[in-house]
Parts: structure tokens; C-alpha cells; sequence
């Protein structure tokens, strides 16, 4: 496996840069907020066919994107092992995948692809609840996908989930690399959350009452975006949204500490000559480190902060559990509000994806509703005693998925 030199790294995102400026044949428009619709009318078709069409650049823009990053990565043992893994894994839950297709492109509570910024990929998707009458708890949401294949639709089933229970979600889509770097990826999501905080109430929510939810890469980012903004904030340089305006911040299976974790990516698959240019060199880890920002950070930065939820499954290899309460503690220390919640024998996968498909009770669902509702008069009792989701995927699926998934 041939390492990808600083220069390497330089050229390859300029090149993608540009062939993402010459898909862009007309300057973007923001997107007019448009109350939920019924029914599927013409605008409704316009708008799928519209979606096809970016949908379809947007897969052939990745896919240049993933063979171009292969030329660097080469064809190793690991990697093609990985890919086969990854391959069975999305066959065995490709009937839970398809139904959450079908609602992600046919529901009218489904809001795709609307414009937050200039870039190829600022747009985000919005699930709302049927009942819009009184203003919503809004959950604004940054994916995952090891900063390279993260994609706004991989929040559908939370999404629904969610908005099913009463709670607008935007899933915010951001550049992933080799199309961007972290600082592109932090900076997209930020304007993503910065669209939600001054335009979610003409969709329904409730602008007091945002709350920030990061999984994995998209842990990640959000931390990083939450932790930049608050830095601004304390030492009153210009904002476009205010760390205050978050109630409470849900960091699951996430990495916060960058430094500590290149040698473990290392060796479960991600090169670390990729990663580091990821990151932005070695000389940038700290900074991009939101656990090391927090140590450095001063007290009215922290007095800044929303309650911090971290999310882990103590059996997840992809990202190990110890990321989570490291940050939990240095995050106490500072004086941070701070809940750690540990999902004993959970993977990486089992809380946002295999747990969902399976229907029944969601914990994860349960423990987002429990902070938000925290001051409201919805009891736990009645948030258990909810509606309760049906099965997507039979078990023994589920159960070969998670024995062959390669995260």
C-alpha cells in the first residue's frame, strides 16, 4: 500500500474541487420554506424528479471520488476482505434498507435536499410529524461515515423514528474527503446548523428548542462545530448561530480525541496517510481534537456548552467506548454538563442501525426523548407506552449482519 504523500493529497483535492464547480452549471438558490403537503401533487413530482436528477450527480461525483481515493489506498488483502464484509452486511439488511427507501423518497413528512449554502453538498433533509400545530422540538443531525462516505439519507430511519414521536430532524449532508478536508466538513455542518437555528420555525419547529446529535464521523464534526462556535462566541468575534441556542448536545459512538485515535483507525483499515490528510496534517490533530479544545478552553467558553449526552456501545471496535468517557471526564473537570450513557454489549452498528430494524423499543430513541422532554409533562412511562415500530428485518438477518459487519 503506496502512502499518499502531502502533495498527492493537495492534487487530489483540487481536482475534485473543481469537477464539483463544473457540475454546478447555475449559482444556488435557497430553498423557500414550504409547510408540510398532504397529498403528491405535481410540485411534489417536480420535486422527486429534481431530486433524481442531483441524486444522480451526486453518485457520479462520489463514485469518481471512491476510485480516485483507491488508486491510493491500492487493493490489498485488508481492503477487499472489508468490501466483501461491507457487501453480505448491506445485502442481509437490504429489506429494512429498501423499506426506509420508499419513505425516504415518498413520504410527504419527508422534506429532501434543501439548500443551506453554496457548496456541492450544503443541503439537508428535513423529517417533520404529521402534527405540526403547536411548535416541535427540532434534533439537528450529522451522519457518519469515516469522513469519506458520509451522506445525508444515512439518518432516514432515526429520522423517522424520531419525527414519529413528535420531533422535527434535519439530517445536514457536508463535503466528505477526498471533495473536502475536516475544516470543509466542520464549516458545512456549522452553516447547516446555522440554517436550522434561523429558518426551522417556518417549518414547524421550535427555535427554542434545538438540539445538536452527531454519529461516529458526524459525532465528530458536530462536537467540533459546537466547540468552534462556542470559542467564537466567548471571545466575541461574529457569529451566525450562538452554542446557546443548543439545549443539549448527543454525541453517539463518536471519537473526540483525534490524536489518540490514529494508530487504532490505522489498524482497522483506515490508512493513516489518508487520515492524517483528512485531518489536515499532524500538525493539526489537537486543534481538530474537541477533547484537547476543551482542556484549553476557558471557563466562559464552558459556561457556553449545552448539557453534552455521549452515546457508546461498550462491544464497538470501530470507535472504542473509552473515547466516550475520556471526553465525559475531561468535560466534567472543566465543569461541563456532561451524561455518559453506555449500551452494554452494543456495537458500533447495533444502536443507530440493527436495533431500529429490529423494531420493538428503541433505547436510543427512548434516551434522546428522555433529555428532551426532560422539563416537559410527557412522563417516561409515556414514552415507553408510545406507538411501538414494527420489524423491518427478521432476526436471524440481523444477527448474520452483525457477525460479518466490518465496522
Amino acid at each position: 500500500m503506496r502512502p499518499l504523500s502531502g502533495a498527492e493529497a493537495d492534487a487530489l483535492l483540487a481536482r475534485s474541487d473543481s469537477a464539483g464547480r463544473r457540475r454546478r452549471s447555475s449559482p444556488v438558490q435557497s430553498e423557500s420554506p414550504r409547510p408540510p403537503s398532504s397529498g403528491a401533487g405535481p410540485g411534489r413530482q417536480s420535486s422527486f424528479r429534481d431530486d433524481v436528477g442531483h441524486a444522480a450527480s451526486e453518485t457520479y461525483l462520489v463514485t469518481r471520488l471512491t476510485f480516485r481515493l483507491l488508486q491510493y489506498l491500492g487493493l490489498g488483502y485488508r481492503w477487499m476482505s472489508q468490501l466483501l464484509a461491507l457487501t453480505i452486511y448491506a445485502i442481509l439488511l437490504m429489506p429494512g434498507f429498501l423499506q426506509v427507501g420508499y419513505y425516504y423518497f415518498f413520504s410527504s413528512q419527508v422534506r429532501r435536499s434543501i439548500v443551506y449554502g453554496d457548496q456541492p453538498r450544503n443541503r439537508l433533509d428535513l423529517y417533520i410529524p404529521n402534527d405540526i400545530r403547536r411548535p416541535c422540538p427540532v434534533v439537528a443531525f450529522v451522519t457518519g461515515g469515516a469522513w469519506i462516505i458520509g451522506y445525508k439519507a444515512w439518518g432516514a430511519l432515526l429520522g423517522r423514528r424520531l419525527a414519529e414521536r413528535g420531533i422535527i430532524v434535519a439530517c445536514i449532508d457536508y463535503r466528505n474527503f477526498p471533495q473536502g478536508t475536516i475544516g470543509d466538513m466542520v464549516s458545512d455542518a456549522s452553516q447547516g446548523i446555522s440554517y436550522v437555528c434561523n429558518n426551522i420555525a417556518s417549518y414547524g419547529g421550535d427555535p427554542n428548542r434545538i438540539y445538536l446529535m452527531g454519529q461516529s464521523a458526524g459525532a465528530h464534526i458536530a462536537a467540533c462545530a459546537l466547540m468552534e462556535q462556542a470559542v467564537k462566541e466567548s471571545r466575541g468575534e461574529p457569529i451566525s448561530w450562538s452554542a446557546t441556542q443548543i439545549k443539549a448536545y448527543f454525541g453517539l459512538s463518536g471519537g473526540y480525541n483525534i490524536h489518540s485515535l490514529v494508530d487504532h483507525f490505522h489498524e482497522r483499515g483506515l490508512n493513516r496517510s489518508i487520515f492524517l490528510s483528512i485531518m489536515e496534517g499532524e500538525e493539526s490533530l489537537l486543534h481538530n481534537s474537541p477533547e484537547m479544545v476543551v482542556k484549553e478552553s476557558s471557563s466562559q467558553t464552558i459556561a457556553l456548552l449545552p448539557l453534552i449526552v455521549l452515546m457508546h456501545g461498550t462491544e464497538d471496535y470501530s470507535i472504542p467506548s473509552s473515547a466516550s468517557q475520556s471526553f465525559a471526564d475531561v468535560l466534567q473537570q472543566a465543569g461541563a454538563q456532561t451524561k455518559l450513557l453506555l449500551y452494554e454489549g452494543k456495537t458500533h452498528t447495533d444502536i443507530f442501525l440493527q436495533d431500529p430494524l429490529r423494531g420493538g423499543r428503541d433505547p436510543l430513541v427512548e434516551d434522546v426523548l428522555s433529555v428532551i422532554h426532560a422539563d416537559d409533562e410527557i412522563t417516561q412511562e409515556k414514552i415507553v407506552v408510545s406507538p411501538t415500530p414494527r420489524r423491518l428485518v427478521f432476526e436471524w438477518q440481523l444477527q448474520l449482519a452483525r457477525r460479518i459487519s466490518p465496522f
